[in-house]
């Protein structure tokens, strides 16, 4: 069975997400993101080029709680697919607008530091660091008598 792959897109948050209704009744999140993008240098160093705004949307219990969980500033990571349509101002004139539809959306864990709450399971036990289990180590052995030599067993031949 061939693998399922979709659409992604990543960035950050650049505007305050804003929780709406549909006409149907259900909840809708708006927010305004940005891409940095880079260009490779001939040295392989690496320069920002122009950052580029983009229009990103959910829908239903999703949207509810991304815009409970994210806020202007954070890093995403989101899966999901473009959706062009046409706007028509007062004037009559039409423009062509593109938005990212998001279907799952989550903070990009390269660069966000966060705790995983998971209803009814235990909480996992906190991992020691080395240096700490180094320290614990030679204060339990300092705390301990050395075992006492046994005199070198004599073997004749």
């Amino acid at each position: 069975m061939p693998i399922k792959t979709s659409t992604s897109m990543s960035g950050f948050i650049a505007s305050t997400p804003q929780l709406s209704r549909t006409e149907a009744g259900d909840a809708r999140m708006y927010m305004k993101v940005g891409q940095e993008h880079f260009v490779r240098n001939e040295d392989g160093s690496f320069s920002q080029t122009d950052t580029t705004f983009h229009d990103l949307v959910m829908f239903r219990r999703a949207s509810e709680r991304a815009a409970a969980q994210f806020t202007k500033g954070d890093k995403f990571v989101a899966e999901g697919y473009l959706h062009a349509y046409t706007v028509t101002d007062a004037e009559g004139q039409r423009t062509e607008r593109e938005e990212f539809v998001a279907r799952k959306i989550g903070h990009d864990t390269a660069v966000t530091n966060y705790t995983v709450n998971r209803p009814g399971r235990q909480a996992a036990p906190q991992a020691v660091p080395m240096i700490e289990q180094a320290a614990a180590c030679q204060a339990h052995a300092a705390a301990e008598p050395a075992p006492a030599q046994a005199a070198p067993i004599a073997v004749g031949m």
